[in-house]
């Protein structure tokens, strides 16, 4: 009820959410929003991201590239900003960044509206591994840098990898200047094992399109 009146969820909307079990990923983010920055702000920093994070709405396959992927949450990015939640606003992708006459970019850049912060989001795919840390913390000292004004509050970085390995990114986070968060994506949701066996295999669905076609020529041949 609390999320219907602040985020302006429809019944549709809020459906979504209950199927895809919003209320348990909500701020289950690795962070270390607690040491780098103050109450309430962290906690409210902390109950904006999720994990993980679910892109079904994409149709990408294996095995696909970041950019790839990316492009993909740009193409469908109302459904995108649903699911990061109420407040994300869309800045940029692939951002350009200039630091010592060298060139960086970054995945996606939002600015969220009531943490009043930029938000740098590091798109990998496989595994979490402890450099993404310190690139990302990098990124966000620039944008405080480049981008942030005086009345803005500290930049954000958000890791989104297919396994954090939670241990790996406690330690990674650990002594880093900048509020950093890191999260799992998944982009279909695994099926129970009891519907697996019940439902047809793409091969079984292609042989039956196949014979249908194959049926609708021969009855137009006879004609």
């Amino acid at each position: 009820m609390r999320a219907c009146i602040e985020q302006g969820w429809g019944c549709d909307i809020l459906a979504v959410m209950i199927k895809s079990n919003a209320h348990k990923r909500q701020g289950a983010a690795v962070t270390n929003f607690d040491m780098r920055l103050p109450e309430p702000h962290a906690k409210l920093a902390r109950d904006t991201l999720k994990d993980p994070y679910i892109f079904d709405f994409l149709t990408l396959d294996k095995p696909f590239r970041e950019r790839e992927l990316e492009a993909g949450l740009v193409k469908h990015l109302e459904r995108f900003l649903l699911e990061l939640g109420a407040g994300f606003a869309f800045v940029g992708r692939q951002v350009h960044l200039n630091v010592a006459e060298e060139d960086f970019y970054m995945d996606l850049l939002f600015y969220h509206l009531r943490l009043r912060s930029f938000v740098v989001v590091d798109l990998k795919i496989g595994p979490f591994k402890p450099e993404y840390a310190g690139k990302i913390n990098f990124y966000c000292n620039v944008v405080d840098d480049q981008y942030r004004y005086e009345t803005d509050n500290p930049t954000i970085g958000l890791i989104l990898c297919q396994d954090k390995k939670r241990v790996l990114a406690e330690y990674a986070l650990r002594g880093l200047d900048k509020p950093i968060g890191i999260s799992e994506y998944e982009l279909t949701r695994a099926l129970p094992d009891n519907l697996k066996s019940v439902l047809p295999t793409i091969e079984e669905i292609e042989a039956e399109l196949s014979a249908g076609l194959q049926d609708e020529n021969e009855g137009d041949d006879k004609d």
